[in-house]
């Protein structure tokens, strides 16, 4: 059980030490548990000491600890050394007992007559000495005073009071210590088990200051790297693939600038040469709005990022092969309608179609260079195929709304598939139909309205089930924006209405 509380009490004044911490080997276990070398000199000992002896008329006080085999002056007047043998020690005795020890002339006193303190230097005669013991029963040591002349009638009554309250508040100030000492170790202890756990984990894991000064790297950075754990940014760069470490760099110092959350994928260099990829993330600890340290994390993503890769060069494979069969259509319409003037302005339209749809389907290949534009200029581009000469088929209203380009390609797909089931099977699948789409914004959210009219065209809107063209539309509205939809028919068309968040379309 600890023998201490956080709130220090006081030994009783009158009773002897606890006596199983009158052992030797438990006193200077309480002892240590005390710190008292960092109590050497302490300023508010000094002025104690500095009051006891002016309140006693002594030329010397001492506050001190008796440990193995010496007495330590914590805090002293009117003596040059700080420490004594123990043998020696007048606290020694002091310590033990039950009230304050009185030695009125020393050379008079048995125990002390012959002791080297007496019979040399600093001649002491007049001795008084207030035990200083633990909360538990512990003896410490002594507060005293010392004269070198003797003193027949002792303290007086009030100087008795006084050096009690004195060496209540030496030990009420030990107490702050030995409370400062626990706290300390018991910080370290957890801190200890914290690095022990954070070395365990199978990425690197770091803490840096507000300046982006790496206090601390575990254990898996060396075994990764081969290097020494960096103390700066700047120590990185040996890590880092050259290709890489110029653009991770300015992202990171200005998310450090910002107090922003950092992310990033770069390839790491590891002990033997080779790099893999792997991904950066460091947030910060704030505090009244300022950002006064960092955490961060490095993980292997290697084999995800290779495989992402190697999915993206296939779907940009097919990309291409796609572009390629909307130009060899565009080719063969040429070809079949060269020579036939009667068939030309038909073939022409035609042309213009494809070359529409090559157009919409930029928003959704991999890598589109179409990517970040706005809303309505996306809207324009997917309905363009399906539109007569002079823009009487569709309709497009509404602020310019910028969209990111991770939004792009779910919104390409989501206005691609109304697009197509309007041309296959509402207003746009015959000559008077028409498609108006109005854009809103309001209380961060982006509203679209998606009105199909298809009277007096004698095709209705196709009520379907929940197919897969509605689970398409669900996916990539709720799911990857976080959105919502609804959908009702009329006698003469359709309805959509769709809303996501602003902050969806900006990523």
């Amino acid at each position: 059980m600890d023998m201490f509380t956080s709130e220090e009490t006081l030994w009783p004044q009158g009773n002897a030490p606890a006596p199983p911490f009158c052992d030797e080997g438990e006193r200077l276990n309480v002892l240590a548990a005390f710190g008292t070398q960092g109590l050497l000199g302490d300023p508010e000992l000094k002025q104690l000491v500095t009051f006891a002896a002016a309140l006693c008329q002594t030329p010397v006080s001492t506050v001190t600890v008796v440990e193995e085999t010496r007495q330590r002056f914590l805090a002293q007047v009117g003596l040059e050394v700080s420490e004594t043998p123990r043998s020696t020690s007048f606290c020694a005795h002091a310590m033990l007992q039950t009230q304050p020890m009185i030695v009125s002339d020393a050379t008079q006193d048995e125990r002390f007559a012959d002791n080297p303190l007496v019979t040399g230097e600093p001649n002491i005669r007049f001795y008084a000495g207030f035990p200083l013991v633990s909360e538990e029963g512990a003896p410490l040591g002594a507060l005293c005073v010392i004269d070198t002349e003797p003193r027949p009638e002792g303290l007086t009554e009030l100087q008795h009071q006084g050096m009690t309250v004195l060496a209540a508040a030496v030990m009420r100030r030990f107490g702050q210590r030995r409370a400062s000492e626990a706290a300390r170790s018991e910080i370290a202890l957890r801190e200890a088990r914290l690095r022990r756990m954070i070395d365990s984990v199978p990425g690197i894991a770091w803490r840096a200051d507000d300046k982006g000064n790496f206090a601390y790297i575990n254990a898996r950075w060396k075994e990764l790297t081969g290097l020494e754990p960096p103390t700066t940014t700047a120590g990185w760069q040996g890590a880092i693939h050259p290709d890489d470490w110029e653009s991770t760099l300015a992202k990171f110092e200005a998310a450090v600038g910002a107090g922003e959350l950092f992310e990033d994928e770069w390839r790491l260099r590891l002990a033997d040469g080779s790099y893999r990829w792997v991904q950066s993330r460091a947030v910060p600890v704030v505090e009244e709005g300022q950002a006064i340290s960092w955490f961060g994390t490095v993980f292997d993503i290697d084999k995800s990022h290779r495989m992402m890769e190697s999915q993206d060069l296939l779907a940009r494979e097919l990309s291409h092969r796609i572009k390629n069969i909307f130009a060899v259509v565009s080719g063969l319409i040429a070809i079949r309608s060269r020579g036939r003037e009667e068939v030309a302005d038909f073939a022409a339209e035609l042309t213009d179609a494809i070359r529409a749809l090559g157009t919409a389907h930029d928003y959704v290949r991999p890598m589109s260079d179409r990517r970040g534009e706005t809303l309505s200029g996306l809207l324009t581009d997917l309905l363009a195929p399906y539109d007569t000469k002079g823009g009487e088929r569709f309709s497009i209203k509404g602020p310019g709304v910028k969209i990111g380009a991770r939004a792009a390609t779910p919104l390409a797909l989501i206005f691609h598939e109304l697009a197509t089931n309007s041309a296959k099977y509402g207003a746009l699948s015959c000559k008077e139909g028409h498609v108006a789409v109005t854009v809103t914004e309001a209380e961060g959210q982006i509203r679209v309205d998606w009105e199909e009219r298809a009277s007096p065209c004698k095709t209705a809107p196709k009520k379907d089930s929940e197919g897969f063209g509605s689970r398409l539309l669900r996916m990539a509205i709720e799911g990857q924006l976080g959105g919502r939809f609804t959908r009702s028919y009329s006698d003469d068309g359709l309805d959509v209405e769709i809303s996501v968040p602003v902050s969806s379309l900006s990523d």
